[in-house]
């Protein structure tokens, strides 16, 4: 995150009592000119913190900040099994539009990477 917001992209914070519950961020899609308009996005919210609409806000003024620097996509890749990640992204607008198969691993178990696009 410290690299984003040096680079001159937003990183929003979500605090409670404190405490950081949640942050979202973009950068670069892709480094090269082609994909200078495309962004792909960061959205993380404790697991004590879910369930009470700091996703959706996060996301939601994400989606604005982009918008207003002139972002022409906004790319999330979310881990395939991820059901809330990917229910979140759809309730702001953003379709899947593919999926790569066994590229992640965690705890010893190999995980898919669904793409979840908008089109701002």
């Amino acid at each position: 995150m410290e690299n984003r917001n040096r680079d001159g992209f937003p990183v929003l914070v979500a605090e409670r009592e404190g405490q950081v519950v949640g942050y979202a961020s973009y950068g670069p899609f892709r480094p090269f000119e082609g994909f200078r308009h495309s962004s792909e996005l960061s959205v993380y919210v404790a697991s004590n913190a879910r369930g009470g609409g700091i996703g959706r806000t996060l996301l939601a003024e994400l989606i604005e900040e982009a918008r207003e620097r002139k972002v022409h996509v906004l790319i999330a890749g979310i881990e395939a099994g991820n059901a809330a990640s990917i229910a979140l992204h759809r309730s702001q607008g953003f379709e899947e539009c593919g999926t790569l198969k066994q590229v992640g691993q965690k705890f010893g178990r190999w995980l898919d990477l669904l793409f979840m696009q908008k089109i701002l």
